[in-house]
């Protein structure tokens, strides 16, 4: 938006966006905007920014002749300046429209209407369009309407840069858009529905005249029906580019496309050799940091591996690339560029998925900026790492954060034979470990040092390995599904290390016998978990220390376990030892419980109690006064007839619940 109103101006060896990225870390650093974290998804922590309300008011009222805006039907709408630039409408009324009419200076306009069924209101927004040939900057959202009739008006903003429409009815765009010579940016918003829109019929078909395009955001793949697209040679992101066997589709539209910092290219398979593939001339790209190459599915079936190994080949990347993502490779060899790590390329995400042929990875162990790296369904790979340039030992992943592999099913060890990480350096950084479907693949030798979180599922480990010298263990979730083979998690041995463990599952693990040794020394130190989640599938394993000393639980899931009839006494009392903190329990899927232990009544902080797949379950025990949600699913069903709200003969018994729930 900065761009398209002049409030950037180009600087040689730097994008707009690049400058404008930097005015805005200025910003954040003089306190216009407040940083602030938005959510801590896969335990790394992301922000967002915010403006801090005293100073948006000043700012409005500072810029008041600048900058307003009209809302419904309130009377300030009534005193906008004639010398607004910048204006902002919100469900406002037909009378009030008129008044926008008049303004000669607009400049930006942005149009929000939630319910838009007046003919008035229409008419009124034809004749606002009409006359704002001043427009730079045209924002509208607008639901539940038809469009058409207002967005050609469009075509005569001639000095419009920036269209931004958001509407969940939006059937095309208006063919008056390509002769907006001076548009930058299109981006069209709605939400999914099954009746997405055809490229060809959403688009004008001279689209590819628009040559001052800088970003283009549309629906599903209607940006790869651009014909000839390699005109556009300002454009910077172009994620779904799908190769065909016709003219002005092919790999060579990328020539000149040198502005481009987001590539992906898909159907690869279309391609004939190698020589075409270089014609993409990647490495010339000296912007491009995200690039995605992709092979269809029914490539899967391809035996034509020389082919894949010399596209891939040809199609080096520069060596500013900080993203990488290859899907359905069928070589059995990866590409000669990423084998060759010195001089190296700064990536810092990698995904290979689907290369089913693929024998060796590359050595991305050696990558000195990688922070996160997936691999996924290659079943032909046997180490993660392989022996590199003759040395015997080094650090490796020596900065990744997180490592995610599935469905690797012949890797068998960390490191090809001969080859060894220095003592502890081997993920000195990893925060974030995911390991599924990989039966064959050793245990680690000890568990990184920074890991928060731990998931594993199909495994064929039996332990866990902690580090063993005296540092407090950094770990906060812990997670093992379907493990069979497991027989130990020794936590108790680890108890005064792991304060920070917060999130505990142990699903479908039936060779568990032990979580450890609980010492003495930890009871009179007073060192007990402290969890607010903890899933299981056998509830015997709450009678194993350190779960059986717990000092505090928030949620207890007991999931999928078909033996179970009742619980034994012991359980019953453990319950007591969280009944201050426990608030949410959830059962669901014991197909053979009968009967819930009677201390439910005793849990003074519950407040939700779900309870699900449970058929053979006919009565409810008292439940505690603090319960303010019950939710019963897929139960016997006697017990919506004895608790119902309908004249249940028991619904007395539950009545202070306030929210009750039979779905």
């Amino acid at each position: 938006m900065w761009i398209a109103l002049g409030f950037i101006q180009p600087s040689q060896g730097m994008t707009m966006e690049d400058i404008g990225g930097r005015y805005f870390d200025v910003l954040v650093k003089k306190a216009l905007f407040d940083k602030f974290e938005a959510d801590d998804y896969d335990l790394v922590v992301k922000y967002n920014y915010k403006m801090h309300d005293l100073i948006h008011e000043s700012a409005c009222r500072f810029f008041a002749q600048v900058c307003g805006k009209l809302v419904n039907d309130e009377v300030s709408s009534l005193q906008i300046s004639k010398t607004i630039r910048h204006l902002s409408v919100l469900n406002a009324k037909p009378d009030i429209l008129r008044k926008i009419e008049k303004l000669k200076h607009l400049h930006s306009l942005f149009l929000f209407y939630e319910d838009f069924h007046d003919q008035d209101l229409c008419s009124g927004l034809i004749e606002i369009l009409k006359v704002s040939r001043s427009l730079r900057l045209l924002y509208i959202c607008i639901d539940k309407v038809e469009l058409k009739l207002i967005l050609e008006e469009i075509g005569n903003l001639i000095h419009l840069r920036y269209l931004k429409i958001d509407c969940y009815n939006l059937t095309m765009l208006p063919r008056s858009l390509s002769n907006l010579y001076h548009l930058q940016y299109i981006i069209c918003e709605r939400p999914r529905s099954l009746d997405e829109p055809e490229g060809d019929d959403f688009l004008p078909n001279d689209i590819n005249k628009l040559l001052n395009l800088r970003y283009v955001k549309l629906p599903k793949n209607c940006i790869s029906w651009i014909c000839e697209i390699g005109k556009l040679k300002s454009l910077q992101e172009l994620c779904k580019f799908i190769l065909r066997d016709e003219s002005g589709y092919r790999i060579g539209e990328l020539k000149n496309m040198n502005d481009l910092y987001k590539l992906g290219i898909k159907c690869l398979e279309n391609l004939k050799d190698g020589e075409e593939a270089r014609n993409a001339q990647l490495c010339e790209k000296r912007r491009l940091t995200d690039l995605t190459l992709c092979w269809s599915h029914s490539h899967i079936d391809s035996t034509n591996n020389d082919l894949d190994e010399n596209v891939l080949h040809n199609l080096q990347p520069p060596k500013c690339l900080r993203n990488l993502s290859i899907k359905r490779y069928m070589g059995a060899r990866s590409a000669i560029w990423m084998n060759n790590v010195n001089p190296i390329f700064n990536l810092e995400i990698i995904s290979l998925t689907d290369c089913l042929e693929l024998e060796t990875l590359p050595p991305f162990g050696q990558l000195p900026f990688l922070k996160f790296l997936k691999l996924a369904r290659m079943p032909k790979v046997k180490w993660l790492e392989s022996k590199f340039n003759g040395n015997e030992k080094y650090h490796a992943f020596p900065l990744l954060e997180k490592l995610y592999i599935h469905r690797l099913e012949a890797l068998e060890d960390w490191f090809e034979a001969g080859v060894a990480a220095e003592d502890g350096c081997l993920f000195p950084c990893l925060i974030n470990l995911e390991l599924h479907d990989c039966p064959k693949l050793k245990e680690l030798p000890s568990l990184p040092p920074k890991l928060k979180g731990l998931n594993i599922s199909n495994m064929g480990w039996k332990t866990l390995n902690f580090c063993s010298n005296s540092n407090p263990i950094p770990l906060v979730s812990l997670e093992a599904y379907h493990c069979p083979n497991i027989i130990s998690l020794p936590l108790a041995d680890e108890i005064a290390r792991l304060a920070a463990l917060r999130y505990l599952t142990i699903s479908d693990c039936p060779n568990l016998i032990s979580l450890g040794r609980y010492r003495q020394v930890e009871t009179t130190n007073n060192c007990h978990l402290m969890l607010d989640d903890l899933d299981i599938s056998d509830p015997s394993v709450l009678l194993m220390e350190p779960l059986r000393s717990i000092a505090s639980l928030k949620r207890l899931s007991i999931v999928f376990q078909a033996e179970v009839v009742s619980f034994p006494n012991e359980l019953e009392q453990w319950l007591l030892t969280v009944r201050s903190s426990l608030s949410d329990l959830l059962i669901f899927n014991l197909k053979s419980l009968q009967s819930l232990p009677s201390t439910f009544e005793s849990l003074s902080s519950l407040q939700y109690l779900r309870i699900t797949g449970v058929p053979m379950l006919r009565e409810l025990p008292n439940l505690p006064p603090s319960l303010k949600c019950l939710a019963i699913e897929r139960c016997h069903r006697e017990l919506k007839e004895r608790y119902g709200e309908d004249g249940g003969s028991d619904r007395h018994k539950i009545a202070h619940i306030p929210d009750i729930f039979f779905l």
